[in-house]
Protein backbone atom coordinates (compact mmCIF):
# COMPACT_ATOMS: atom_id res chain seq x y z
CA UNK A 1 0.00 0.00 0.00
CA UNK A 2 0.95 3.37 -1.40
CA UNK A 3 0.06 6.61 0.60
CA UNK A 4 0.90 10.27 0.72
CA UNK A 5 1.63 12.89 3.56
CA UNK A 6 -1.32 12.38 6.28
CA UNK A 7 -2.07 14.88 8.95
CA UNK A 8 -4.25 14.80 11.99
CA UNK A 9 -5.96 17.29 14.09
CA UNK A 10 -3.83 17.94 17.94
CA UNK A 11 -7.18 17.91 20.05
CA UNK A 12 -9.20 15.00 20.86
CA UNK A 13 -12.69 16.23 20.62
CA UNK A 14 -16.66 14.66 22.28
CA UNK A 15 -18.82 16.45 19.58
CA UNK A 16 -17.37 18.52 17.41
CA UNK A 17 -17.84 20.83 13.87
CA UNK A 18 -14.75 20.19 11.38
CA UNK A 19 -14.89 21.32 7.96
CA UNK A 20 -11.14 21.70 6.15
CA UNK A 21 -11.43 22.83 3.15
CA UNK A 22 -9.82 20.91 -0.19
CA UNK A 23 -9.12 20.61 -3.94
CA UNK A 24 -9.35 17.00 -4.86
CA UNK A 25 -6.59 15.22 -7.60
CA UNK A 26 -6.47 17.23 -10.86
CA UNK A 27 -7.50 15.23 -13.98
CA UNK A 28 -4.70 14.89 -16.49
CA UNK A 29 -3.72 16.46 -19.77
CA UNK A 30 -5.77 13.58 -21.46
CA UNK A 31 -9.16 14.75 -18.82
CA UNK A 32 -9.32 11.50 -17.63
CA UNK A 33 -8.31 11.25 -13.96
CA UNK A 34 -5.17 9.97 -13.24
CA UNK A 35 -6.44 8.67 -9.70
CA UNK A 36 -8.76 5.38 -10.73
CA UNK A 37 -8.47 3.04 -7.91
CA UNK A 38 -7.44 5.23 -5.08
CA UNK A 39 -8.78 6.92 -2.48
CA UNK A 40 -7.36 10.51 -2.96
CA UNK A 41 -8.01 12.27 -0.04
CA UNK A 42 -9.56 11.00 3.01
CA UNK A 43 -11.33 13.28 5.36
CA UNK A 44 -12.58 11.21 8.76
CA UNK A 45 -13.34 11.63 12.54
CA UNK A 46 -12.04 8.44 14.09
CA UNK A 47 -12.32 7.27 17.46
CA UNK A 48 -8.91 6.81 19.30
CA UNK A 49 -7.14 4.03 20.33
CA UNK A 50 -3.57 3.02 22.08
CA UNK A 51 -2.53 1.78 18.76
CA UNK A 52 -4.10 4.40 16.51
CA UNK A 53 -0.89 5.88 15.74
CA UNK A 54 0.65 3.08 14.56
CA UNK A 55 -2.45 2.61 11.97
CA UNK A 56 -1.23 5.72 10.31
CA UNK A 57 -0.78 5.51 6.84
CA UNK A 58 -2.37 2.10 6.66
CA UNK A 59 -5.31 2.36 9.46
CA UNK A 60 -7.96 1.20 6.79
CA UNK A 61 -6.97 -2.09 6.59
CA UNK A 62 -6.78 -2.66 10.49
CA UNK A 63 -9.91 -0.38 11.34
CA UNK A 64 -11.51 -3.77 11.77
CA UNK A 65 -9.54 -5.10 14.44
CA UNK A 66 -10.39 -2.11 16.82
CA UNK A 67 -13.80 -1.11 18.02
CA UNK A 68 -13.68 2.23 16.52
CA UNK A 69 -16.21 4.73 16.74
CA UNK A 70 -15.89 7.44 13.41
CA UNK A 71 -17.59 9.23 10.76
CA UNK A 72 -16.21 9.47 7.41
CA UNK A 73 -15.85 11.48 3.80
CA UNK A 74 -13.81 9.32 0.89
CA UNK A 75 -13.68 10.61 -2.16
CA UNK A 76 -12.94 7.68 -4.35
CA UNK A 77 -11.11 7.88 -7.88
CA UNK A 78 -12.90 6.65 -10.70
CA UNK A 79 -12.24 5.22 -14.27
CA UNK A 80 -11.54 7.24 -17.61
CA UNK A 81 -14.09 10.01 -17.62
CA UNK A 82 -16.26 9.23 -14.81
CA UNK A 83 -16.55 11.30 -11.62
CA UNK A 84 -14.94 11.27 -8.68
CA UNK A 85 -18.12 9.05 -5.71
CA UNK A 86 -17.61 10.55 -2.44
CA UNK A 87 -17.92 8.04 0.12
CA UNK A 88 -19.69 8.21 3.72
CA UNK A 89 -20.14 5.90 6.47
CA UNK A 90 -20.27 6.03 10.15
CA UNK A 91 -19.22 3.24 12.58
CA UNK A 92 -19.78 3.10 16.06
CA UNK A 93 -18.56 0.25 18.13
CA UNK A 94 -16.54 -1.38 15.33
CA UNK A 95 -19.80 -1.53 13.52
CA UNK A 96 -20.16 0.19 9.73
CA UNK A 97 -22.32 -1.08 6.92
CA UNK A 98 -24.10 2.30 6.70
CA UNK A 99 -22.55 3.45 3.38
CA UNK A 100 -24.11 6.15 1.22
CA UNK A 101 -22.37 7.08 -1.88
CA UNK A 102 -23.02 10.62 -4.05
CA UNK A 103 -21.51 11.90 -7.11
CA UNK A 104 -21.24 15.39 -6.49
CA UNK A 105 -22.94 18.52 -8.92
CA UNK A 106 -19.51 20.23 -9.61
CA UNK A 107 -16.03 19.29 -10.46
CA UNK A 108 -14.19 19.07 -7.03
CA UNK A 109 -10.76 19.42 -9.21
CA UNK A 110 -11.53 22.62 -10.59
CA UNK A 111 -11.60 24.56 -6.93
CA UNK A 112 -11.57 24.68 -3.18
CA UNK A 113 -14.69 22.94 -1.69
CA UNK A 114 -15.15 22.66 1.90
CA UNK A 115 -16.30 19.49 2.68
CA UNK A 116 -18.16 19.22 6.93
CA UNK A 117 -18.92 16.90 9.44
CA UNK A 118 -21.20 18.15 12.06
CA UNK A 119 -21.18 15.67 15.07
CA UNK A 120 -23.35 16.59 18.03
CA UNK A 121 -25.93 14.38 20.61
CA UNK A 122 -28.88 14.42 18.42
CA UNK A 123 -27.14 13.55 14.69
CA UNK A 124 -24.15 13.88 12.16
CA UNK A 125 -24.61 15.93 9.81
CA UNK A 126 -22.43 15.39 6.43
CA UNK A 127 -22.12 18.84 4.48
CA UNK A 128 -20.75 20.19 1.14
CA UNK A 129 -20.29 23.86 0.96
CA UNK A 130 -22.61 24.10 3.50
CA UNK A 131 -25.61 22.01 0.99
CA UNK A 132 -26.50 18.45 3.91
CA UNK A 133 -26.03 15.30 1.68
CA UNK A 134 -26.86 13.26 4.40
CA UNK A 135 -27.82 12.81 8.15
CA UNK A 136 -27.33 9.79 10.59
CA UNK A 137 -29.83 10.83 14.04
CA UNK A 138 -29.33 9.28 17.18
CA UNK A 139 -31.66 5.83 17.19
CA UNK A 140 -30.06 4.89 20.62
CA UNK A 141 -33.01 4.73 21.45
CA UNK A 142 -34.27 1.45 18.82
CA UNK A 143 -30.81 -0.23 19.78
CA UNK A 144 -28.71 1.73 17.24
CA UNK A 145 -24.99 2.54 18.46
CA UNK A 146 -24.78 6.09 18.16
CA UNK A 147 -20.85 8.02 18.47
CA UNK A 148 -20.76 10.08 21.64
CA UNK A 149 -18.64 8.89 24.10
CA UNK A 150 -15.79 8.37 22.97
CA UNK A 151 -13.25 11.03 21.76
CA UNK A 152 -12.00 11.66 18.45
CA UNK A 153 -9.63 13.93 16.12
CA UNK A 154 -9.88 14.69 12.26
CA UNK A 155 -6.89 12.26 10.15
CA UNK A 156 -6.62 13.21 6.18
CA UNK A 157 -4.50 11.27 3.63
CA UNK A 158 -4.26 10.20 0.56
CA UNK A 159 -3.93 6.26 -0.12
CA UNK A 160 -3.93 3.56 -2.59
CA UNK A 161 -7.10 1.51 -2.24
CA UNK A 162 -7.23 -0.14 -5.54
CA UNK A 163 -8.34 -3.70 -4.30
CA UNK A 164 -12.04 -2.31 -3.86
CA UNK A 165 -12.52 1.82 -4.46
CA UNK A 166 -13.16 2.05 -8.30
CA UNK A 167 -15.87 -0.51 -9.73
CA UNK A 168 -14.92 -3.51 -6.75
CA UNK A 169 -11.23 -3.07 -7.66
CA UNK A 170 -11.94 -3.79 -10.82
CA UNK A 171 -9.92 -0.29 -12.06
CA UNK A 172 -6.61 0.07 -10.52
CA UNK A 173 -4.33 3.03 -10.12
CA UNK A 174 -2.52 4.26 -12.78
CA UNK A 175 0.66 4.78 -11.27
CA UNK A 176 2.04 6.41 -14.35
CA UNK A 177 -0.05 9.24 -13.41
CA UNK A 178 1.60 10.18 -10.41
CA UNK A 179 2.93 11.79 -8.35
CA UNK A 180 -1.34 13.18 -7.04
CA UNK A 181 -1.60 16.29 -5.31
CA UNK A 182 -4.46 18.05 -3.63
CA UNK A 183 -4.48 20.96 -1.21
CA UNK A 184 -6.28 21.34 1.82
CA UNK A 185 -6.75 25.27 3.45
CA UNK A 186 -9.22 26.71 5.75
CA UNK A 187 -9.27 23.44 8.55
CA UNK A 188 -11.64 24.59 11.00
CA UNK A 189 -12.50 22.73 14.26
CA UNK A 190 -15.45 24.11 16.91
CA UNK A 191 -15.81 21.48 19.21
CA UNK A 192 -15.87 20.04 22.93
CA UNK A 193 -12.23 19.09 23.69
CA UNK A 194 -11.92 16.74 25.64
CA UNK A 195 -11.33 16.86 29.09
CA UNK A 196 -12.61 20.09 28.83
CA UNK A 197 -15.16 21.28 31.67
CA UNK A 198 -18.82 20.78 30.52
CA UNK A 199 -19.69 24.28 31.04
CA UNK A 200 -16.62 25.48 28.43
CA UNK A 201 -17.92 22.74 25.91
CA UNK A 202 -21.82 24.44 26.78
CA UNK A 203 -20.45 27.32 25.06
CA UNK A 204 -18.74 26.14 21.85
CA UNK A 205 -21.59 26.98 19.09
CA UNK A 206 -24.82 26.68 17.92
CA UNK A 207 -23.77 23.22 16.31
CA UNK A 208 -24.38 21.48 19.17
CA UNK A 209 -28.24 21.56 18.44
CA UNK A 210 -27.60 21.80 15.05
CA UNK A 211 -30.75 20.38 13.08
CA UNK A 212 -31.82 20.75 8.70
CA UNK A 213 -34.38 23.97 8.76
CA UNK A 214 -37.20 23.29 6.17
CA UNK A 215 -34.71 24.94 3.28
CA UNK A 216 -31.88 22.27 4.48
CA UNK A 217 -34.60 19.34 4.38
CA UNK A 218 -35.29 20.25 0.91
CA UNK A 219 -31.82 20.20 -0.21
CA UNK A 220 -30.98 16.91 1.01
CA UNK A 221 -33.93 15.54 -0.71
CA UNK A 222 -32.74 17.05 -3.96
CA UNK A 223 -29.21 16.07 -3.46
CA UNK A 224 -30.03 12.45 -2.47
CA UNK A 225 -32.86 12.56 -5.66
CA UNK A 226 -30.48 13.43 -8.19
CA UNK A 227 -26.74 12.81 -6.63
CA UNK A 228 -26.63 9.85 -4.60
CA UNK A 229 -25.38 6.75 -6.57
CA UNK A 230 -25.86 4.08 -3.54
CA UNK A 231 -27.80 3.66 0.20
CA UNK A 232 -27.35 0.85 2.52
CA UNK A 233 -31.01 1.71 3.06
CA UNK A 234 -31.55 0.56 -0.40
CA UNK A 235 -29.71 -2.82 -1.05
CA UNK A 236 -32.01 -5.51 -1.06
CA UNK A 237 -29.04 -7.65 -2.12
CA UNK A 238 -26.49 -6.96 0.43
CA UNK A 239 -28.62 -6.78 2.77
CA UNK A 240 -31.67 -9.82 2.53
CA UNK A 241 -32.38 -10.37 5.96
CA UNK A 242 -34.10 -6.87 6.67
CA UNK A 243 -32.66 -3.41 6.55
CA UNK A 244 -31.43 -1.94 9.82
CA UNK A 245 -34.17 -0.32 11.91
CA UNK A 246 -32.88 3.54 11.25
CA UNK A 247 -33.40 3.09 7.45
CA UNK A 248 -36.97 3.03 8.50
CA UNK A 249 -37.18 5.91 10.11
CA UNK A 250 -36.65 9.71 9.14
CA UNK A 251 -34.10 10.76 7.36
CA UNK A 252 -33.84 14.06 8.95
Amino acid sequence: MVCGLDFEEKSERIMALSAPALELVARGSDGFLPSAGSVDFLVVVVGEQKTLLELLPHFSYRLKELVMMKSIFEFLGNASGEPYTVHTNVYSQGKGNKEQQFHLWFDPTAAFHTYSIVWNPRRIIFLVDNSPIRVFKNHEAIGIPFPKSQPMRLYCSLWNADDWATQGGRVKTDWTKAPFTAYYRNFNANGCVSGTSSGSCANSGAWQTQELDAKGRNRLRWVQQNHMVYNYCADFQRFPQGFSEECKRSRF
